[in-house]
C-alpha cells in the first residue's frame, strides 16, 4: 500500500484573467478549484495511473471536510486527523500572464493530534510506501519528517521524501527509498550553481553517499536526472508544450515515478514515466489527466 502524508492541505482556487492590477478591482475570465497539498496531489496523480493510496494528513472545519469527500474514491482513501478548531486552507492562485500565489497558514496542530498521526503509522506494514512531501506547518516540530522515519525504522518501509535542505538531509541516515529534489534545492543544500545534468548527478551521487537509495532531481526545462540505488545514472530531456503551471509538476512526477517502478521493477521506466506525468502537469491548468500523462510517455 501507498501512503501519502499532508500535514497542511488545501483548497487552491485559481483565477484566470487578462490581466491583474493590484489596488485595483480585478475580473477572472474563468476560475479552478483544486483539492490539494503535496502528499494530495501526488494521491491524485497515482490515482490517474490506475494505483491507490491512502492520504494521510491533518484537516479542520468545513474546508476540511470539503476536501476529504472531493478526493475520495475507489483509487484514494482519505484517513486524515480532524482537528477540533480551525479551517484546512483556501490558497489562492492568480493566473495572469505570471503565476501570483497567497498561501494561507492553516489551522494549528496540537502535541496530541500528532500522537495521532503516529498511532495511524503504526499500521503500516514492510513494504508500503510512505511519501513525505512539502513544508511543515509552523505549529509541528520541525524534525517531524526525521521523527517519523526514525519511529518507523525498523518496519522495512520504503520512504520517499519531498522536501527542502535540513528536513531532506536529516531523513537520510534512515536511508529513504527516493528523494527528490529540484534544481534550485539542490543548489541551497550544497550552496552551489549547477549548470548542467553532468554536475546534478556529481551532486546526486553525494546524497547517495549520505544515505539515499534513489535521488531524482528535477531540472524544468532541462529534464531530470536519477541516480538510482545501484548507482547507475539516468537522464530525460522535459517533455510538453506550452508551460502554464508549476503546482503539483513536481509532485507528479513523484507519482509517476512510483507507479512507473511498482508497475515494472525498472528505473528508466520509472524515469520517463515521473517525466510525462510531470510535464503533463506542468502543460496542464490543473493536475495532469492519464490520457495526457500517457501521451507525454
Amino acid at each position: 500500500m501507498i501512503y501519502t502524508l499532508t500535514f497542511n492541505p488545501a483548497i487552491d482556487y485559481t483565477l484566470f484573467a487578462d490581466k491583474f492590477n493590484i489596488g485595483e478591482i480585478n475580473r477572472s475570465k474563468s476560475e479552478l478549484i483544486h483539492f490539494g497539498g503535496k502528499g494530495i496531489n501526488v494521491s491524485l496523480i497515482l490515482k490517474e495511473l490506475g494505483i491507490s493510496s491512502t492520504a494521510l494528513g491533518f484537516i479542520a472545519g468545513f474546508t476540511g471536510e470539503a476536501i476529504k469527500n472531493g478526493i475520495a474514491c475507489d483509487e484514494i482513501k482519505p484517513d486524515f486527523i480532524e482537528l477540533e478548531n480551525g479551517n484546512s486552507r483556501i490558497n489562492v492562485k492568480i493566473r495572469s500572464g505570471v503565476e501570483t500565489d497567497i498561501n494561507a497558514n492553516g489551522p494549528e496542530i496540537s502535541k496530541n493530534d500528532i500522537e495521532k498521526l503516529f498511532k495511524k503509522l503504526n499500521t503500516l506494514n514492510e513494504g508500503d510506501y510512505l511519501i513525505l512531501a512539502g513544508s511543515i506547518p509552523s505549529s509541528l516540530p520541525q524534525n517531524i519528517y526525521e521523527k517519523i522515519l526514525e519511529h518507523l525504522n525498523n518496519k522495512n518501509i520504503n520512504f520517499v521524501v519531498d522536501a527542502e535542505k535540513n528536513l531532506l538531509l536529516n531523513t537520510l541516515k534512515y536511508k529513504p527509498f527516493l528523494i527528490k529534489p529540484n534544481i534550485n534545492e539542490l543548489e541551497d543544500i550544497f550552496s552551489v550553481t549547477i549548470t548542467n545534468k553532468a554536475e546534478a548527478l556529481k551532486y546526486a551521487h553525494r546524497l547517495s553517499d549520505l544515505g539515499a537509495k534513489n535521488v531524482l532531481v528535477s531540472m524544468g526545462g532541462e529534464g531530470a536526472v536519477l541516480l538510482n540505488e545501484n548507482k547507475n545514472e539516468h537522464q530525460t530531456y522535459a517533455v510538453g508544450t506550452v508551460f502554464k503551471n508549476s503546482v503539483g509538476a513536481g509532485d507528479s512526477m513523484v507519482a509517476g515515478f512510483i507507479a512507473g517502478y511498482i508497475q515494472k521493477g525498472d528505473y528508466s521506466y520509472a524515469l520517463k514515466l515521473g517525466a510525462a506525468a510531470g510535464g503533463a502537469t506542468a502543460c496542464s491548468d490543473g493536475l495532469a489527466t492519464k490520457e495526457e500523462i500517457l501521451n507525454l510517455l
